[in-house]
C-alpha cells in the first residue's frame, strides 16, 4: 500500500465508521473533490457486503445503518404485524345529499308524450313507464323537463353492457382502508322519493333482473348490506330506449339486447315518442337560433322541411339514414360558429357515408333558398329524393 492510499484510509477513518456505504463514500469524495478510488471499491480486501466497505483503523462503535435495514426487513417479514380491522360504514354521495331538481331549459317545446309523462310524475304514484322512439327525438329531455316544471327531484343512470347490480343498487368500496357503502342510482332515487330515469335500458341485460322487485314498488333488499329499503313517496321509474326491448331488427341500434319478458311486464305502459310535428320542430329550431342571436325563420323552416322529406323517404325504404331533431340542433349550433349554412351542413353530415352525405346535401340544395346553395325553392317529392340518391351513388361508382 502506497502513502497516498494510506492517507485516504486515514482520513476516511476519521468519520468514525468501521463500515461505510457506497452512498456515504461517494458523498465523502464529492465534498473533497476526489473521485471514488477503484483500488478501494474494486477489490475484495475492503468489501464488507453488497455496497458496503471496511474502513481500517476506524472505531467499531458505529456501523453503517444500511447493514441493519435488510435484517429489519427480514424480521418484519417473519414477525406478523398487527392487523388493522376494516370498518364497515356508509357514506352519502353528492347526489344523495343535494337537491336533484333539474333546471328548466328555456328553449324546450312540449310535444309527443310529454303531457302524459308530466301527468304521471305529477300524480306521485309509482307507475313505471317505458318510453321508446328513434334516437334524438326528445325522450330523455321530456322526462327531465317534466321534473323541472314540477320541481321534482330527478336521478338518471345510462345503461351499458357493463352496468351491474352494484351500479344500480349500491356496493362496498375501499376508501382509506375502510369498506364504505355507496348507494347506487336506484337506491338514491328510492330514498329521496325521486323520479329515476334509466336511459338506454335496452343496453342492459341479465343484470336488470335485480330491479324486478324494485319495479313492483315494494321494499327491496340490499343483500350485500343486509338492509331493506322502503321507497319514499313519489318514487317512480321511467325507462327510455330506441327499441321496445325486443332487439333492433334494422340493425341501426347495435348492442341493444332482447329484454326478459318478465322484466318488461313490470312496466304498465309503453309510450312511443314520435318525431315532433313540423310546426313544433320549427319552433324548437327558432328558439335555438334566437338564443344564439341568429333568428332566421327561413333557415329553420328549410331544415324542418328537409328533415321531414328524409324521414318519409326512410320510412319508404329509400334511404338507410334519418335526420333527427338533435341533428338539426347540431346544425344550428354549427351555423352559429361558422356563420355559413353550407359549411355547417357539410360538417354535421360528415358522420354519414359519402353517398348519403352527398345526396342529403343535394336534397337540401333543392329545399333551401339560402344564397350559399344554388337550389330551387320547390320541395322535392319522395321519388325525386330516391332518384337523387341513386344518381349520387352511380356517380360515386363511376368515379371509382
Amino acid at each position: 500500500m502506497n502513502k497516498r492510499h494510506q492517507a485516504f484510509l486515514s482520513d476516511l477513518a476519521k468519520l468514525g465508521k468501521s463500515v461505510i456505504s457506497r452512498g456515504d463514500l461517494m458523498a465523502y469524495c464529492e465534498e473533497r473533490g476526489l473521485t471514488v478510488p477503484q483500488w478501494y471499491t474494486g477489490g475484495v480486501e475492503y468489501r464488507a457486503g453488497r455496497g458496503l466497505y471496511k474502513v481500517p483503523g476506524a472505531s467499531a462503535v458505529e456501523s453503517a445503518p444500511v447493514q441493519e435495514e435488510p435484517v429489519a426487513a427480514m424480521v418484519a417479514s417473519v414477525v406478523p404485524m398487527p392487523q388493522r380491522k376494516l370498518v364497515m360504514q356508509s357514506v352519502e354521495t353528492a347526489v344523495a345529499s343535494e337537491s336533484c331538481v333539474p333546471a328548466k331549459y328555456p328553449n324546450y317545446i312540449e310535444f309527443g308524450s310529454f303531457p302524459q309523462i308530466k301527468k304521471i310524475i305529477q300524480s306521485c304514484q309509482f307507475f313505471p313507464v317505458f318510453v321508446t322512439g328513434p334516437s334524438g327525438n326528445g325522450k330523455t329531455m321530456a322526462v327531465e323537463q317534466a321534473c323541472a316544471q314540477l320541481k321534482r327531484e330527478f336521478v338518471t343512470i345510462s345503461m351499458t353492457d357493463e352496468t351491474d347490480e352494484g351500479d344500480l343498487l349500491g356496493n362496498y368500496v375501499l376508501i382509506e382502508g375502510n369498506m364504505v357503502w355507496r348507494d347506487g342510482a336506484v337506491t338514491v332515487a328510492a330514498r329521496k322519493g325521486a323520479v329515476l330515469l334509466i336511459d338506454e335500458i335496452d343496453y342492459g341485460s341479465k343484470n336488470l333482473s335485480c330491479l324486478q322487485r324494485v319495479l313492483e314498488g315494494k321494499p327491496f333488499l340490499l343483500k350485500k348490506k343486509n338492509e331493506v329499503v322502503v321507497p319514499a313517496p313519489g318514487f317512480n321509474i321511467i325507462a327510455t330506449a330506441n327499441t321496445k326491448g325486443q332487439g333492433s331488427e334494422s340493425g341501426k341500434y347495435m348492442f341493444t339486447n332482447i329484454l326478459n319478458e318478465a322484466f318488461l311486464e313490470r312496466f304498465p305502459i309503453t309510450m312511443e315518442q314520435p318525431w315532433a310535428p313540423k310546426k313544433i320542430e320549427a319552433k324548437i329550431l327558432m328558439g335555438e337560433l334566437s338564443s344564439l342571436g341568429l333568428a332566421n325563420a327561413n333557415f329553420a323552416n328549410d331544415l324542418v322541411n328537409w328533415a321531414n322529406i328524409v324521414r318519409k323517404t326512410y320510412e319508404d325504404g329509400g334511404v338507410e339514414e334519418v335526420i333527427s331533431t338533435r341533428r338539426l340542433v347540431h346544425i344550428v349550433k354549427a351555423y352559429a360558429i361558422f356563420q355559413n349554412v353550407k359549411e355547417a351542413m357539410e360538417k354535421c353530415l360528415a358522420r354519414f357515408d359519402s353517398e348519403t352525405r352527398v345526396s342529403f346535401l343535394d336534397l337540401f340544395e333543392k329545399v333551401t333558398s339560402d344564397p350559399s346553395f344554388a337550389g330551387s325553392e320547390e320541395e322535392p317529392t319522395v321519388v325525386e329524393v330516391v332518384d337523387e340518391i341513386d344518381r349520387a351513388a352511380a356517380e360515386s361508382y363511376e368515379s371509382n
